[in-house]
């Protein structure tokens, strides 16, 4: 059996906290449902921030919800470089001794001491698609991409499973570039 999974891109943004969002868009501010994500609840919106790091800035870097416990800015390791960011590349909540930031908002700035990473890539799986493919959580994969000239293997794909999960491997835009990804994408666990 061919273990199918469908190739997603993940381009720079950013995951706030309670207590940040209220400086960068004021006190009680709720964010704005834009569009659903492929994982269920997650949801793009339509709030922006100025991620600036010590070389340079994106102007209006997109913030995804739900609210999360920390703040978190996912960068590709091109787009950390050009604005002289340090993001070590780390699962998505691992951010402890990860690299900081100044985020700006509407209403107020914060500066992060930690919180910003590039996102090892990964596949998101339910227990029923673990058990379906074999896979089991934390387990280190291979998975193969074809595409016209740039076809690879990524290395080092961590299969991370949840019942609130649906089925994705997700890269960053280096990644999606480097293999010549396009929307609907499929890749092989080998």
């Amino acid at each position: 059996m061919k273990k199918e999974v469908l190739v997603e891109t993940s381009a720079r943004h950013v995951h706030v906290s309670r207590a940040d969002l209220d400086v960068l868009f004021g006190e009680g501010y709720e964010l704005t449902h834009k569009k659903d994500l492929s994982q269920p609840g997650q949801f793009a919106c339509e709030e922006r921030v100025a991620v600036v790091g010590a070389k340079g800035s994106f102007p209006a870097v997109s913030i995804l919800g739900p609210i999360r416990p920390s703040t978190q800015v996912e960068l590709s390791l091109t787009d950390a470089r050009s604005i002289g960011a340090v993001a070590p590349v780390r699962e998505s909540g691992d951010i402890a001794g990860s690299g900081a930031c100044k985020l700006v908002g509407p209403k107020g700035e914060v500066e992060i001491d930690c919180g910003v990473i590039s996102a090892k890539r990964h596949i998101h799986a339910t227990p029923a698609d673990a058990e379906k493919y074999g896979l089991e959580d934390k387990q280190i994969v291979c998975v193969k991409v074809e595409s016209d000239g740039r076809s690879l293997v990524f290395d080092d794909v961590v299969v991370r499973v949840n019942p609130n999960f649906a089925l994705a491997m997700h890269i960053d835009t280096d990644e999606s570039n480097a293999a010549g990804a396009k929307p609907g994408m499929m890749g092989e666990i080998l």
